[in-house]
């Protein structure tokens, strides 16, 4: 699993993240996707290494700017609470 953090400029509101989550959805398949307008990121989750350049061609179709892009292997977190544990 990869987890990619793209630093995306322009964003202003839900409905931009909205725009720039189904881009990403649609151009690579991710297994998740989340953006930040406020953050100005867009968090996403890949079982293979994604292609950086479909990444930021599909960002850049929706009209807002890619300033960064970074991926790097992601390992899923589990839960560690003590939830059923005996002590």
């Amino acid at each position: 699993m990869y987890k990619t953090t793209v630093e995306v400029e322009g964003m202003m509101c839900g409905m931009c993240e909205s725009h720039v989550n189904d881009a990403i959805r649609k151009e690579i398949n991710p297994k998740s996707v989340k953006s930040s307008h406020k953050d100005k990121i867009t968090e996403i989750i890949t079982k293979d290494e994604p292609d950086e350049e479909k990444i930021r061609k599909a960002i850049a179709d929706t009209g807002y700017e890619v300033k960064g892009i970074k991926t790097e292997p992601y390992e899923k977190k589990g839960f560690l609470g003590g939830f059923g544990s005996k002590k």
